[in-house]
């Protein structure tokens, strides 16, 4: 059984690509910032900061103590993990997954990304949704001329209707990021994830 994206690895990336931090700071800022798709914390936080660790996308640069606190290590990100992270995001802008929390993850993180690579993301989303619909409307006609009654066929409606409504919202924030609306110019640090992007 395929397994899905890592959205707790994908998010401690994006979280260390803004700034240096330990697990505990990363764990805070999960839970304020109410990005309920990531689960299983804080297990699968220190899991997700060991694996990253151990592939070489964030390394240990301080570790200290405050007061009676246990011992504290913070991780800044490697340019592999910024490649990494850039690459990761982009594909789930992209390509439609089956668990839609994907989706959420990465909208909720899309920020880390420049405008023009966000925009690039989500137009060949939205094209692909538009497949999607159409080969959906295509299913749905063969089945009702084979005579097949509404009602086992309304999970397949449902489905249309979810892809339409997410089709209708993804083309909303690309009207929305064209007419410079949508803008989040100093909201975080794009500058380096950039300079590794666009190499020398």
């Amino acid at each position: 059984m395929a397994r899905g994206p890592d959205l707790v690895g994908l998010t401690v990336l994006a979280m260390l690509s803004v700034r240096a931090a330990h697990p505990y700071e990363l764990h805070r800022f999960i839970v304020d910032t109410h990005k309920d798709y990531v689960t299983g914390l804080p297990r699968s936080l220190y899991h997700a900061v060991g694996k990253l660790a151990g592939e070489e996308l964030i390394v240990p640069v301080e570790t200290g103590r405050q007061g009676r606190r246990p011992e504290r290590t913070v991780y800044e990100i490697t340019d592999e993990g910024r490649r990494q992270l850039a690459s990761r995001l982009h594909a789930l802008l992209e390509t439609p997954h089956p668990d839609r929390r994907a989706f959420t993850a990465a909208v909720s993180l899309v920020g880390i990304l420049p405008v023009s690579g966000a925009l690039r993301a989500l137009r060949t989303r939205a094209a692909t949704i538009e497949g999607l619909l159409a080969g959906t409307d295509a299913h749905l006609r063969a089945m009702k001329d084979n005579g097949l009654p509404d009602l086992l066929m309304i999970e397949v409606d449902y489905e249309r209707a979810l892809n339409e409504a997410e089709l209708a919202w993804v083309r909303r924030v690309i009207a929305r990021l064209e007419s410079g609306e949508l803008d989040w110019a100093g909201t975080v640090r794009q500058d380096l994830l950039s300079q590794v992007l666009d190499g020398p």
